[in-house]
C-alpha cells in the first residue's frame, strides 16, 4: 500500500510546487510582478540599493536612447526567488534637467548577473 501513496504523493507535491511558482500575469500599465512575498527596502540608501538605481537607468538609456541621469532610488521592495527581484522606484533627470519618477524591475541572481525585467515612468 505505501508504494501506491508514494507516487501519488509525489505527484501532488509537483503539483503543489507548479502551482505556487506561476506567478500572475501584469495588467497592462504595471509593473510586472514575480510571485508573493515583497519585503519593502528597509535602508534605500544601501550603497548596492543605489547601485542597482543606477544601472537600471543605465540599461534602460542604452536601450531608450534618451539621456536619463540617475539621481537616487527613492523607495523599493525586494523578493527572493531564485536570486532577488528588486522593484525600485528611481528619481532620474532628462536632458533638459527636469526631474521625474520612474519604476524599475530588476533580477539579480547571487552571481551578481542582473536583467532590468520593466522600466518605465510612474505617472
Amino acid at each position: 500500500m505505501t508504494r501506491s501513496i508514494v507516487p501519488s504523493m509525489l505527484i501532488v507535491a509537483a503539483a503543489v510546487i507548479g502551482l505556487c511558482s506561476v506567478a500572475p500575469a501584469a495588467a497592462e500599465g504595471e509593473m510586472p510582478q514575480m510571485g508573493g512575498g515583497w519585503e519593502h527596502i528597509r535602508d534605500v540608501n544601501d550603497p548596492h540599493i543605489q547601485e542597482l538605481g543606477r544601472w537600471a537607468v543605465s540599461e534602460h538609456v542604452k536601450v531608450a536612447n534618451d539621456g536619463l541621469r540617475f539621481v537616487k532610488v527613492v523607495s523599493g521592495r525586494e523578493q527572493a526567488y531564485y536570486g532577488v527581484s528588486y522593484e525600485l522606484v528611481t528619481e532620474a533627470t532628462n536632458g533638459a534637467g527636469k526631474s521625474a519618477a520612474y519604476g524599475a524591475v530588476v533580477y539579480e541572481l547571487e552571481n551578481k548577473t542582473r536583467e532590468l525585467m520593466a522600466f518605465r515612468p510612474t505617472n
